[in-house]
């Protein structure tokens, strides 16, 4: 049996960035919280912790491999997988909540998707299809 060891000091510890959002899932737990400032939360941790969000970044951009993978990820595989890439997922009361996204995240900025040409197709995409929806007269975009 392989162990991997990571030095735990030389990651970068996700939670210290998702304080707000964790306890934003604690109180979901006992009340009702808005799915809204949910994602707001979730993206303002992405974007602190690698300045750009999954709105940056089109699923298209993704190869088919990486959709398997992402797909085939459990908790365990996830941690490696961060770990590998100098994340952590794990706070104080064990696997963050949105480990998920967090990978989808990490695998962005392994593949060199961050970038800023990638950012703006993305947001003119979203745009376009808020446009496209019936009813919508007009997108109001904040930068």
């Amino acid at each position: 049996m392989s162990t991997i060891a990571f030095d735990q000091f030389a990651l970068t510890r996700i939670a210290d960035f998702a304080r707000s959002l964790s306890r934003l899932h604690k109180t979901s737990r006992r009340q009702l919280v808005d799915d809204d400032a949910i994602d707001r939360e979730f993206n303002a941790v992405c974007h602190s912790v690698w300045g750009y969000t999954t709105d940056d970044i089109s699923d298209d951009l993704f190869s088919d491999a990486d959709h398997a993978f992402l797909d085939s990820l459990d908790e365990a595989r996830a941690r490696i997988f961060a770990a590998e890439q100098g994340y952590d997922l794990v706070d104080d009361d064990g696997m963050l909540t949105d480990w998920w996204g967090y990978c989808w995240m990490i695998l962005a900025e392994k593949c060199g998707l961050l970038t800023p040409e990638n950012r703006t197709a993305a947001r003119a995409q979203i745009e376009e299809k808020y446009r496209a929806a019936p009813n919508v007269i007009g997108v109001i975009v904040g930068r």
